[in-house]
């Protein structure tokens, strides 16, 4: 038989036993494995082991330094409500343009808030809530959630906010920025500025 002949009968089988596995394996898949419920829910997958999400370390209390020292030799600072304890509330206050002893040049570019739209006007030592609850410097992050609810959403899932670690929780711990580790506080807005060029590259420094 010539080949011209065996040929397209060959390739006619092939093209035969192909369709019938291909429809065999296609009318299997609907067919649930003995002693399988096709139905039932599948566990999610949980590592034996995870490690935990540290927050990086967030603002502590702020303080005050001074000249002095104490009797150990070590810098005396003085807390916030030292000072402002003893002056009444200014609940207009938006920055430090008008102030005489401290904060002069503090500017604020954050919305509309005053200062006492964040800071604990009983207590200055710490932060306060949209309801007035006091929070400490510790705890920014619930405070800006408040207003940024997006950034804090994005945050949530790991699509804002640096980290460094393992995605994978079962291989190894990861750290978490919060909100003042990367933004100010009083003006969070970046800089607008034009990307580099692809492929650009700072020149190395050179050394002598």
């Amino acid at each position: 038989m010539k080949s011209s002949v065996i040929i397209p009968i060959a390739a006619a089988g092939i093209l035969v036993a192909t369709t019938s596995l291909a429809y065999w394996i296609y009318q299997r898949s609907f067919v649930p494995l003995h002693g399988h419920d096709a139905h039932a829910e599948v566990a999610p997958y949980i590592p034996a082991k995870t490690h935990e999400v540290h927050l990086h370390p967030n603002a502590e209390t702020p303080a005050v330094s001074t000249d002095l020292k104490n009797f150990k030799g070590q810098p005396v600072e003085l807390s916030c409500a030292n000072c402002h304890s003893t002056k009444t509330p200014n609940r207009e206050l938006v920055d430090g343009t008008d102030l005489k002893d401290f904060h002069q040049g503090l500017t604020v570019v954050h919305g509309e808030r005053s200062c006492l739209s964040c800071h604990d006007s009983e207590n200055y030592d710490n932060l306060h809530l949209a309801d007035g609850t006091s929070i400490p410097f510790s705890d920014t992050k619930r405070l800006c959630a408040q207003c940024h609810g997006p950034q804090h959403r994005d945050y949530e899932h790991g699509s804002h906010g640096g980290m460094t670690g393992y995605w994978d929780l079962s291989r190894g711990p990861r750290v978490r920025n919060t909100c003042t580790v990367c933004h100010d506080p009083h003006a969070p807005a970046y800089p607008q500025v034009m990307p580099a060029p692809f492929g650009a590259r700072e020149p190395a420094p050179k050394h002598h």
